[in-house]
């Protein structure tokens, strides 16, 4: 086994050129093939025991795209950028436990008493937590997922805007979403038609503190 690392120099380009961008070609179609191969990166992303909560809806129909401005505040990027990506967190994931890891049966990862074994072991952990902790980990896991997309897009070319301003409750309402689901965050994605400002970064010593904190 070869002891050197494997470094992938590409990831250090894509996160240093990766900016929120808000101005958008309004002419320029991803294709549904091109979405798919981004969200396919995306949800290669960890999550609280592997249970995978996110859930997504591509708004790319124009009527819809205006019916959602004035929710997303008027923020043009929505009707402008190919495609609106809303992220959502399924705070009852579990429920998906046994389908989870009878994939994982099925490509070899586990042997079927192991996977039936972990799955009621998540199934029982999860139901049992109260309603603010499964939202708590929906929401993390819904960020790290709308993170990858936004990194997935950038390394094909394309850019986003992560959008957290919008009214939760008429969104809501909008697409019919059950209270299973706690919204995650908006993500317009589309071909720049202006370059993201950038931005400046705390000096890592601010950030960092090595086995301890002081506030």
């Amino acid at each position: 086994m070869t002891t050197e690392l494997k470094v992938e120099a590409e990831f250090s380009k894509v996160i240093r050129e990766r900016h929120s961008v808000r101005k958008y070609d309004p002419s320029w179609k991803i294709s549904d093939e091109e979405i798919k191969a981004i969200l396919d990166d995306a949800i290669l992303a960890p999550s609280s025991s592997n249970l995978q909560p996110w859930r997504f809806i591509v708004i790319t129909d124009p009527a819809l795209k205006e019916q959602l401005l004035p929710i997303a505040n008027n923020q043009q990027q929505v009707v402008d950028a190919s495609a609106t990506i809303a992220v959502i967190g399924d705070i009852e994931a579990y429920r998906n436990a046994e389908k989870i890891w009878e994939y994982a049966e099925a490509a070899g990862y586990v042997t079927a008493e192991v996977g039936a074994a972990m799955a009621k072991r998540s199934r029982d952990g999860y139901s049992s937590m109260p309603v603010q902790k499964l939202k708590e980990i929906a929401l993390v896991d819904g960020g790290l997922v709308s993170m990858q997309l936004m990194l997935a897009a950038k390394a094909k070319g394309y850019d986003t805007v992560p959008m957290g301003g919008f009214h939760p409750d008429k969104f809501r309402e909008l697409f019919s979403i059950p209270e299973r689901y706690e919204t995650v965050m908006l993500i317009a994605l589309g071909k720049a038609a202006a370059e993201g400002r950038s931005t400046a970064r705390l000096p890592l010593e601010e950030v960092v503190q090595w086995n301890g904190f002081e506030g």
